[in-house]
């Protein structure tokens, strides 16, 4: 099976996360999604950063009706602060029989060397790399191992939710009816 693996906060997921995850399944082969929600990014700030089951829950949430995408914890028994070439190994370790994809937007591929052990990441899967708004060129982008994608280019983000929660605006269309719901009722980000 070849299965294309989305990590992030996820803090919230939203509707520019779903559609590249469905532009990522409409390519050859791809057989699911696993959004990989990570307990916390060795390279951002930790603010606002909501419980990682809460943040599991939110996912699971926005795909409950889509029998190919799958919300994964495996970072949440792996040691912290973690990093991707540990979860690929990991999932490699126990699933040997898949293919693995990484997802990553084009913006994150200028900054793909700073990741720790980039290079060996390279050796294990490829990257499938979706546009971004004013992505930088990378040294990377002719690499053989990275495949860009078709995919609409959205600029949702996961801060522009959480600022307009705080602010009491909308975010009726940024994320699903259930994530809207669930933020509200649970009061996230206030």
């Amino acid at each position: 099976m070849k299965v294309g693996l989305f990590f992030g906060s996820f803090n919230p997921i939203h509707t520019g996360h779903l559609i590249v995850a469905q532009a990522v399944l409409e390519q050859p082969g791809i057989n699911q999604i696993w959004f990989i929600v990570s307990p916390r990014n060795p390279l951002k700030k930790n603010a606002n950063l909501l419980h990682e089951f809460d943040r599991l829950d939110l996912v699971n949430a926005a795909i409950w009706d889509n029998p190919k995408m799958k919300a994964k914890d495996i970072e949440f028994r792996l040691p912290k602060p973690n990093y991707t070439i540990n979860t690929i190994i990991a999932l490699k370790e126990k699933h040997p029989k898949h293919e693995f994809i990484l997802i990553i937007g084009q913006d994150n591929l200028s900054q793909f060397p700073r990741w720790k052990n980039h290079k060996e990441i390279l050796k294990e899967v490829h990257l499938y790399v979706y546009p971004r708004p004013n992505a930088q060129n990378s040294e990377l982008d002719k690499h053989s191992k990275v495949k860009f994608i078709e995919a609409p280019l959205l600029d949702i983000s996961a801060t522009l939710i959480r600022k307009s929660v705080k602010k009491g605006r909308s975010i009726k269309y940024l994320v699903p009816e259930t994530i809207e719901e669930m933020i509200r009722r649970k009061k996230f980000y206030l």
